[in-house]
């Protein structure tokens, strides 16, 4: 529902992120919402995004709009939870999976639209061993692949394809033990990931069935996996049809314990951490106000019969 009358805005911005080129977004905001009071800030180092967040709730301001990646959303995101501030996304990132998942364009014009419609839903948030994430959270090669990243200048699906077939053939899969309300998972994994949101970003569905408004988290473990299961694993994921494979284990809960063999890396939205060889994840529901579409697109019955059909094929 919209909410009409002027608002006050902090437009945070991460001029190093992702791949696009942000230097004509503070005019295609100011264009749009020129009623509205508007902050542009730039962020100059780690944590600055956070900063600023929390300057906002301070100073009362209405809206919070990240303009970034994951990285940068889940700054800015961190310091409005809890709070009636209200976060908007501009997704200028390599993944983008929170933006994605909320059905907000990849196209900048049309993002900054929906900050003109107002509409606003409560999305849950997850907790790992004190650090906030809203899309996922995990442990294996999808933290190895984060960590690499991290450390790489240039972003975007190839340098993930790249950083993959990097580490795959080196990749050996750890020994976990998950436990929560569903039950105990005990044995080796090749990646454990906690889904707040259905994807990573990019469209890659680690787990399709998640709804970030349900106040849980859709577990996906992935049983090891040979160089065979890469085509038919990447084509299940991409096409929302993970669900279908016969090595993935799913649990849904709202609160879990991942053990393992000794401390090490863990993915969060995307960057990668050392943490605890335990880690203790819970969702925390609907603590995060953000701008979302009006409308939201619905891929058609035939679209998705074809992308149905194709997995079982390969």
């Amino acid at each position: 529902m919209s909410t009409p009358g002027k608002k006050s805005i902090y437009v945070i911005i991460n001029p190093v992120s992702g791949t696009k080129s942000k230097k004509n977004i503070p005019l295609k905001i100011n264009e749009t919402l020129d009623e509205h009071d508007i902050k542009i800030l730039e962020t100059q180092h780690e944590g600055h995004a956070t900063e600023f967040a929390r300057e906002a709730v301070r100073n009362n301001i209405d809206y919070v709009i990240a303009v970034g990646g994951d990285g940068t959303v889940n700054e800015v995101a961190k310091g409005l939870i809890n709070t009636d501030v209200i976060l908007g996304i501009i997704p200028s990132g390599s993944g983008n999976g929170l933006a994605r998942d909320l059905y907000i364009p990849m196209n900048h014009s049309k993002a900054v639209k929906i900050l003109q419609e107002g509409v606003v839903a409560k999305i849950d948030y997850g907790i790992a061993n004190d650090n906030v994430f809203f899309c996922t959270c995990g442990v294996g090669f999808d933290a190895k692949v984060s960590e690499m990243a991290v450390s790489k200048e240039k972003r975007g699906v190839l340098m993930y394809a790249k950083n993959i077939l990097e580490i795959f053939n080196n990749f050996t899969p750890e020994k976990y033990k998950v436990t929560c309300d569903e039950g105990v998972f005990e044995g080796e994994a090749f990646v454990v990931t906690c889904a707040n949101a259905s994807q990573y970003g990019n469209n890659a569905f680690i787990a399709p069935h998640a709804d970030i408004q349900d106040g849980k988290m859709n577990i996906s473990i992935l049983k090891p996996i040979t160089a065979l299961d890469v085509p038919q694993t990447a084509i299940q994921m991409f096409s929302k049809n993970l669900s279908n494979n016969d090595k993935l284990i799913e649990m849904l809960t709202t609160e879990a314990v991942i053990e393992r063999e000794k401390e090490g890396m863990m993915h969060l939205d995307g960057n990668a951490i050392h943490t605890d060889k335990d880690i203790h994840v819970k969702i925390v529901k609907q603590g995060l106000n953000v701008l979302v579409p009006s409308e939201i697109p619905k891929v058609t019955a035939d679209v998705q019969s074809f992308i149905t059909n194709l997995t079982r094929w390969i």
